[in-house]
């Protein structure tokens, strides 16, 4: 007779289950080949920390630019899973993991009490190096710094979902506005999405911002300078 092969308990059973005679199987909790510490199956990761890589300091980076959305994509300027939503509306910037913590923490005590959840869209994985004072050019790229990350025109930062009034939420994210560099504005879900600068809104389409620019002819062109005959006919 070959041996039956007990399946092992998840800790969510062990937990629940007032008896043995509760538990879809017989299984003998007080067993010596029983290991110590039960984990559960997971298909996902553990959590990552959004000021930090998974992989540390590895390789210097470059300084880099950030993505301007300009040439048709619309990725990352609407709200996605929460209710309400911190925007930048300033050219592109690098934002460190130390005054992200602190947007993040200025949120978190304005909503003190509340039934809330925070998101966010922006994770420090670019590593800043710096040499010191005074010191002579040729000496290499310099030691590492601080982590970073590179927001991008209209990107979302922060995101917020819960029972919360909209006036509690907007005073909670312009306190975080406040602490990180740039500017920002409030944006809350189903706003429309931005293209650079350009709010998708009032007719405008994506198919209209990516068509190039029609070319005037030269009578056009010279009608619309001041001075010019065509002008003042």
């Amino acid at each position: 007779m070959k041996p039956r092969i007990l399946p092992v308990l998840p800790p969510y059973l062990l937990r629940t289950a007032s008896s043995l005679d509760a538990l879809p199987f017989r299984y003998p909790i007080f067993c010596s080949n029983t290991p110590s510490t039960l984990r559960t199956f997971s298909a996902t990761s553990y959590r990552q920390n959004w000021l930090i890589p998974k992989r540390g300091h590895t390789q210097k980076n470059r300084k880099g630019r950030c993505r301007v959305p300009t040439g048709g994509s619309t990725r990352g300027t609407t709200v996605v899973w929460g209710d309400y939503g911190l925007r930048m509306r300033d050219h592109d910037r690098r934002i460190s993991s130390q005054q992200l913590a602190v947007g993040a923490e200025a949120i978190k005590k304005r909503l003190r009490g509340e039934r809330y959840r925070l998101y966010t869209r922006v994770a420090a994985n670019i590593g800043v190096y710096s040499s010191g004072n005074e010191s002579r050019m040729g000496k290499g790229k310099g030691s590492f710094d601080y982590w970073a990350a590179r927001v991008a025109v209209s990107q979302i930062v922060f995101e917020i979902s819960g029972e919360l009034h909209e006036q509690v939420v907007r005073d909670a994210m312009r306190l975080a506005g406040n602490k990180l560099p740039g500017l920002y504005e409030f944006v809350k879900k189903g706003d429309p999405p931005v293209m650079g600068l350009t709010k998708m809104e009032a007719g405008v389409t994506l198919d209209e911002m990516k068509r190039p620019r029609v070319k005037l002819p030269a009578e056009v062109k010279a009608g619309r300078i001041p001075g010019t005959p065509s002008a003042t006919a």
